[in-house]
């Protein structure tokens, strides 16, 4: 019998398992699809038209995310649709701070062995964020890296490109003395915090995935999926009232506002403005975390700033009300070295 020659599935790479997925995939990324695509899911290189009728000045703004050790919590879980959405609104949210809108989004994904159905799991995700949010899935990698991940692991990352005419980019230098704090709360931890969040409910206090959190009302695994909120419908009506808009990732309000604030301005944030999420007090008695730790870990219940002229405050209310968007004033800038103090 003739012996057969080493294929690449022999090392560990299935071409036809990706072939697949893609099959899977193709009507995802399709529906998504906006008047700026230009070209079909396969190609090298995606193309897109961007719309920039009306601009001035028109400017691209780019960033790149992931969404960090939540992925634990979706392999746990075997729930793999969230993290996608995840990625996606995170993306939306760090460039809407600077004024854009999106306009395509891009993804990379890299597992030791593919599962087909895992992988068209997490597309769907994005491909819902995508169309929610009003932006193209342009494209993206898939990469088959046996021995590299664990089995059943993989990691996901994004890439997004928005638009902002010129004259409309929020980079803060706007900020005044004087300015109010409009804080939005989050759904949840978004995206950061979960390695601390995993030792704390996994290791110090013995649960796992599916186990209820009883002074939560929720499992494990819903505290941990919860989604990472897009903000863009809410506030693209009113970016041009603020002076200023922070997206509160990792670092939490410590870190993320004074990259916000000019020279000479700092923030003060009433604690006492919101009640901190009944998830970050349990997390905080369980883990014997201090407080401090906690504002810099977490997002403690907000998710975004918006800094506007004490003037622009109640329009900016009165919008938010009207897109059912809570909200409440959390502090005000101050004179300081972009700094943030809580009293």
């Amino acid at each position: 019998m003739e012996k057969k020659g080493l294929t690449y599935r022999d090392a560990g790479v299935d071409i036809d398992a990706q072939d697949e997925a893609l099959r899977r995939i193709k009507e995802l990324v399709e529906s998504t699809r906006t008047a700026g695509v230009l070209a079909d899911l396969g190609s090298f290189g995606g193309l897109f038209r961007p719309p920039i009728e009306g601009l001035a000045e028109p400017v691209l703004v780019a960033s790149a995310d992931g969404v960090g050790t939540k992925l634990k919590a979706a392999f746990a879980s075997g729930i793999h649709d969230t993290v996608g959405r995840d990625l996606v609104n995170h993306c939306v949210n760090d460039i809407l701070v600077q004024g854009a809108r999106p306009l395509f989004f891009l993804d990379y994904v890299a597992t030791g062995r593919l599962e087909p159905g895992v992988l068209a799991s997490v597309v769907e995700g994005l491909a819902a964020g995508c169309r929610e949010n009003g932006c193209a899935l342009l494209g993206g990698e898939t990469a088959e890296m046996p021995g590299f991940y664990a089995d059943g692991e993989y990691d996901v990352a994004g890439f997004i490109v928005g638009l902002v005419d010129r004259g409309a980019v929020l980079d803060g230098s706007a900020v005044r003395e004087g300015d109010l704090l409009i804080g939005l709360p989050s759904s949840g931890m978004h995206t950061n915090g979960f390695s601390l969040a995993r030792k704390i409910l996994f290791e110090i206090a013995g649960l796992g995935i599916d186990d209820p959190i009883d002074e939560l009302g929720e499992t494990v695994g819903e505290v941990l999926l919860a989604e990472h909120k897009s903000y863009l419908p809410a506030l693209s009506g009113a970016l041009g009232r603020m002076h200023a808009l922070a997206h509160i990732t990792g670092g939490g309000l410590t870190d993320n506002l004074p990259r916000v604030l000019p020279d000479g301005c700092a923030v003060r944030i009433d604690r006492a403005a919101w009640e901190v999420p009944a998830l970050y007090r349990y997390l905080a008695t369980r883990g014997g975390v201090e407080e401090d730790e906690m504002f810099r870990t977490f997002n403690m219940g907000i998710g975004m700033v918006a800094i506007v002229a004490p003037d622009e405050a109640a329009a900016l209310e009165r919008h938010l009300d009207e897109q059912d968007e809570a909200h409440l004033r959390i502090g005000e800038v101050v004179s300081g070295d972009q700094e943030v103090r809580y009293v």
